[in-house]
């Protein structure tokens, strides 16, 4: 069995259970030293934060990029995530074009819902239990809540083929 035991200055001690105690190898101070050696220097595992650099030297620049690539792969995550949970009911073409058939207001309506939910516990809390409520109220008048939900899908639906 072998244990590590201690580690001073990249020096880390090794002990088995039979073998003596060795420090391990270190590798070679300079680049003649390591010419000499035949042996390669090793390179840094992770850069330090201050080495990270973006497509520009600009930092504003990097930072419109990162958030312009983050909003569009969350716009692209959503989309696939809604169309995955119709696709479960509905052809794939009709799910598509009940996105579509969402309206401007419903679309602003739930990116203010998730961003007050986002941004504060209480707003979560208040979110979080209004969808519980809808959910079990709808669970109660299951009948009329699914043929007025298929209703609303339907229409959603012809929208979204006619634009």
């Amino acid at each position: 069995m072998v244990t590590k035991t201690g580690q001073d200055e990249g020096e880390a001690v090794v002990e088995a259970a039979d073998a003596p105690v060795v420090p391990a190898a270190t590798a070679p101070a300079g680049p003649d030293e390591a010419a000499a050696s035949g042996k390669k220097r090793k390179r840094k595992l992770r850069p330090s934060p201050r080495e990270l650099v973006g497509p520009s030297p600009n930092d504003h620049t990097n930072l419109a990029i990162a958030d312009i690539a983050l909003r569009g792969g969350t716009f692209l995550a959503r989309r696939a995530v809604e169309k995955a949970l119709l696709g479960k009911k509905y052809a794939p073409s009709k799910a598509s074009a009940i996105l579509k058939g969402r309206t401007m207001g419903e679309t602003m309506l739930h990116r203010t819902l998730a961003r007050v939910a986002m941004t504060s516990v209480p707003g979560a809390i208040l979110v979080g239990g209004g969808l519980i409520a809808k959910t079990l109220y709808d669970r109660s008048k299951a009948r009329t809540a699914k043929a007025a939900g298929d209703e609303k899908l339907a229409d959603m639906a012809k929208d979204g083929e006619e634009s």
